[in-house]
């Protein structure tokens, strides 16, 4: 008897978290961070509850984030002045890219944020290392 309800109380609870599982990849409910469409690409963007382009995105985050830091060029601050999570925005040929400073180096701010993997390729994001 207690053999049938423990198996009973497994099978339940492995549709429980199938269910709930199944209910977090179905949700037609935008995340933060998430891009849409090709002309244009938006972005969700949650505090605003809106999809927004990506560079305002990136506007939003860098002042949810204490503001952009070092603001946009196309000359990297001096390494010297910089500090953990400060923001800029690098302007190439090819457009622009919200960079972050995170362990010692400057990243793409979605390689320490983790939106869309599509920002990746978004501007400039793709050669700020070329």
């Amino acid at each position: 008897m207690m053999t049938q309800f423990r198996a009973l109380i497994t099978i339940l609870l492995t549709l429980f978290i199938l269910g709930c599982s199944a209910q977090d990849i179905t949700s037609d409910h935008p995340i933060h961070g998430e891009m849409k469409g090709d002309n244009p690409v938006l972005v969700w963007e949650s505090t605003q509850q809106e999809w927004i382009s990506p560079e305002a995105f990136w506007l939003v985050e860098a002042d949810l984030r204490g503001e952009l830091t070092w603001g946009e060029s196309d000359v990297y601050p001096d390494y010297h002045l910089v500090k953990e999570f400060d923001t800029f925005l690098v302007e190439l040929p090819s457009g622009t890219c919200l960079m972050a400073f995170y362990h010692s180096r400057w990243r793409r701010a979605n390689d320490v944020w983790r939106w869309d993997a599509g920002f990746n390729d978004y501007s400039a994001c793709s050669a700020v290392f070329d």
